[in-house]
């Protein structure tokens, strides 16, 4: 999962991203609104943060300019005027939640959670398939109630296939998803990467689509 931070406060930005990135995010920072725009329309996110109070172009701006151009990624807005009319104008510009400064990070955290799992149809932290077990909380995996130990980027990308479970997902729609920008990518990074998950929860469990990309196999292949 890859989430933008739109934030022109370096030290909140570097809190937010440190926070985030502890949950296994991908995280981008934009610290002035013509930058976090310009991510925001270029690149694929799962959710955004995103300051009003920015240089260059105001967060409110960027949020209908997006909003605008079908870019329909949840928005967590954060503001240092808590104002109950500020909250009406930012929510029907488009955002999906407010949070006021000052703020706790792991309030941000949970809140952007929630927020990706709303957005692909997830009502609970924890995600099921068959005998697979994920909790976005805690982090914690476990195939047949043993516990898994994933990396980062493994636990990354399995929860981006969990939150599309049906969905058959290309290389670059997952290299979209599961890296920031900085990442230095190889020609077969994502083959490798497909491969230590499915010698970690069976080989079947993701089916390769020639061509096309990948997809979590049916429960009933694994009963």
């Amino acid at each position: 999962m890859r989430v933008l931070v739109v934030e022109d406060d370096h030290q909140v930005a570097r809190q937010l991203a440190k926070a985030l990135s502890k949950m296994a995010y991908a995280v981008d920072i934009a610290h002035n609104g013509e930058d976090g725009e310009y991510f925001g329309q270029s690149e694929s996110y799962d959710a955004v943060i995103l300051d009003l109070g920015l240089p260059k172009k105001e967060g409110l701006s960027i949020l209908q300019h997006w909003r605008q151009e079908g870019r329909m990624m949840p928005v967590l807005v954060l503001t240092a005027r808590d104002t109950w009319r500020e909250k009406v104008t930012g929510l029907r510009a488009g955002a999906d939640d407010y949070l006021t400064k000052p703020f706790e990070m792991e309030e941000v955290v949970a809140r952007v959670e929630a927020l990706i799992r709303r957005a692909t149809g997830q009502v609970n932290p924890i995600i099921t398939w068959g005998p697979l077990r994920l909790d976005t909380s805690s982090q914690q995996v476990t195939l047949d109630n043993i516990p898994l130990e994933l990396t980062a980027l493994e636990f990354r990308t399995l929860s981006y296939f969990l939150h599309h479970p049906s969905a058959i997902i290309s290389k670059t729609r997952l290299t979209e998803h599961i890296y920031n920008q900085d990442f230095d990518l190889d020609s077969n990074v994502i083959e490798v990467l497909i491969n230590r998950l499915r010698k970690k929860l069976g080989q079947s469990f993701i089916i390769t689509h020639r061509g096309k990309g990948y997809q979590l196999s049916t429960f009933n292949e694994h009963a």
